[in-house]
């Protein structure tokens, strides 16, 4: 019943509250990137979903489109911006997904939203992440983050996904406020990138 119903009303319940309480962040950053990105303060990509189904996700802008001769972007230290690194480094970056959970393309916890040329890479254990919508924080989030390998991260997507609950959300919202302010378990997310996925083999 949670998983089917509530899951979703709690969802917009708490993002409408969210964008409500945090709109004079909201509205700084956006002003501060507007400036600092020439107009440009949101990111949009595209991830895979609930059932693999693509949505644009969308993130506060934290690194430039600066490319090599070859026209490919340079590593993620060479784009990332000042105003990026404190953005990221508090996960700020991630407070207009908020907007993808009110338009039900995702959750405030579920497994993180990949990139849509991981999908077929993925293994059928792997695959069953797309049993619910991505969230913007999970339980492989809460437990290494970044520090984790490939295979760890998806072990901890599948065994959230199969262990579902209201009591294991609200324990993963606790511990991702809890890490986000004491920078516990967050690796070095705030200058490095996960290393892409390749598959199993």
């Amino acid at each position: 019943m949670y998983k089917n119903v509530f899951k979703r009303l709690l969802d917009i319940v708490a993002s409408l509250c969210g964008l409500i309480l945090l709109s004079p962040i909201f509205i700084t950053v956006v002003l501060i990137l507007f400036i600092a990105n020439n107009g440009k303060p949101f990111f949009f990509q595209k991830r895979p979903g609930k059932n693999g189904q693509i949505f644009n996700i969308v993130k506060f802008k934290t690194m430039n489109d600066k490319t090599d001769e070859k026209g490919e972007l340079l590593p993620f230290e060479h784009r990332v911006t000042k105003i990026g690194l404190f953005i990221r480094k508090y996960s700020l970056d991630e407070i207009p997904q908020l907007l993808n959970v009110i338009g039900g393309q995702m959750s405030i916890v579920g497994p993180r939203p990949l990139l849509v040329q991981y999908l077929p890479l993925y293994s059928d254990f792997q695959q069953r992440r797309h049993e619910v919508r991505p969230g913007i924080t999970g339980w492989a989030q809460v437990n290494g983050r970044n520090a984790l390998s490939w295979n760890e991260k998806f072990k901890f997507d599948v065994w959230y996904v199969e262990n579902l609950s209201f009591a294991l959300d609200v324990k993963i919202l606790f511990l991702t406020v809890k890490k986000v302010f004491l920078r516990e378990g967050v690796n070095s997310s705030d200058t490095v990138n996960m290393e892409a996925f390749t598959g199993n083999g």
